[in-house]
């Protein structure tokens, strides 16, 4: 079996166990260390070395306050520290390997304050040689044995507390990345959902306005013009249809499947190029004399900032029709190579008319919504006056950024 897969399969059991009980690993350390310290009763032949029932106190006292190493790493650090010398000098047996000095600075190194972890490192280093130099059978090869095994066991502390770090840092940078996408995605579902209620309200909105101007008109045509009659009433059932088809339109932002397997498209949305369309058709439907006037040479325009152009000047009109009792109407498109100014003026009754509700603030969302801006207003003959200025190829995400 390859190194690889031992790490496979070892690594998720240390997990698991580490996370059903926190401090299980360290009982079971504990009990490693107080067994390695006990080889040496278990297997006495194998060394010349006297031992003594206080030997094996002071060898259990090396490994017994590891069980609170991480509840308690500075007091554990001191207890296995003042036993390791001890258990030394009191050589009976001296200690082969200093199993809890390592795993003791293993554990301040890798989670005691920088001070705490320093000292202790200090410490042992002191420790280790001012002991070696009361041994007189000790070999210059044993300090640097017990040295590089201090040394390392703290290497590797650091070397634990370093990936710590580094894992609980993408773990904080995972969960703020997942809180931003849930925040944007939020967001974007508000912006969806209040594009879809103005795109719903400016065609209701005008839809309803010329049926009701139509209907309103219907009785009298009846009497007096047939003909003219069922002219009217076409033009309301058309009014209609049209309305549902725009409503369609908007609500298809949900594509739907085709039988073979594939995905419809959305139908166009309206844009600059339908406005001659859109003016006419208030011009016939209501009886208002409706006036569109272009100047300057077109320039393109985003897909956001088309659709906001075509409604500006449909929910213009709709108030036009709905509240200003007026006879004339007139759309001016003014391009420049910044953009486009539109200017919808009225001979109506001005800014006194009942001119309440979503129209005009859903007129100015639109135009900040593509980075533009709104006024409104007196005309300078009297009547009402709308004007939206709308920049080129700007869009939704770079108004807002």
């Amino acid at each position: 079996m390859s190194l690889r897969s031992v790490r496979s399969v070892f690594v998720p059991v240390v997990a698991r166990w580490r996370a059903a009980s926190p401090y299980a690993l360290d009982v079971a350390v504990a009990a490693i260390v107080l067994f390695a310290v006990s080889l040496q009763w278990m297997f006495p032949d194998e060394g010349d070395d006297p031992l003594s029932l206080g030997g094996w106190l002071l060898g259990a006292a090396t490994a017994v306050p590891l069980v609170w190493r991480r509840r308690a790493p500075w007091a554990s650090g001191w207890a296995v520290s003042a036993a390791t010398p001890a258990q030394a000098l009191y050589h009976a047996p001296p200690p082969d390997v200093m199993y809890g000095g390592m795993v003791v600075l293993y554990t301040m190194a890798a989670l005691a304050r920088p001070w705490q972890r320093r000292l202790m490192l200090t410490g042992w280093i002191v420790g280790v040689v001012s002991t070696m130099q009361h041994q007189a059978d000790k070999e210059p090869f044993e300090y640097a044995f017990h040295l590089m095994g201090i040394v390392c066991a703290y290497a590797l502390g650091m070397l634990a507390r370093v990936q710590r770090a580094y894992t609980t840092e993408l773990e904080d940078r995972a969960r703020r990345l997942e809180g931003q996408r849930t925040a944007d995605t939020a967001r974007a579902r508000a912006e969806e959902r209040a594009r879809i209620a103005r795109d719903m309200h400016d065609i209701l909105a005008h839809a309803v306005s010329l049926m009701v101007v139509q209907a309103e008109a219907g009785p009298v045509v009846v009497r007096k013009d047939p003909e003219r009659a069922e002219a009217t009433f076409d033009t309301i059932a058309e009014t209609g249809r049209d309305a549902m088809a725009q409503l369609r339109r908007i609500l298809g932002v949900l594509k739907e499947e085709r039988p073979d397997g594939g995905v419809t498209g959305r139908m166009p949305q309206p844009s600059v190029a339908a406005l001659p369309l859109l003016v006419s058709q208030v011009g016939n439907s209501t009886g208002l004399h409706t006036e569109l006037r272009t100047t300057g040479e077109p320039c393109p325009l985003s897909s956001d900032t088309e659709i906001a152009a075509y409604r500006v000047v449909q929910e213009a009109l709709t108030n036009t029709v709905k509240h200003a009792r007026a006879s004339r109407a007139v759309v001016e498109l003014d391009w420049t190579e910044d953009g486009v100014t539109l200017t919808m003026t009225d001979d109506g009754r001005g800014p006194s008319a009942p001119v309440g509700g979503h129209g005009l603030i859903g007129i100015r969302e639109r135009a900040a919504a593509c980075g533009g801006s709104a006024e409104t207003g007196s005309g300078p003959d009297g009547g009402f006056r709308v004007v939206v200025r709308l920049p080129v190829a700007a869009d939704r995400e770079g108004a807002l950024g």
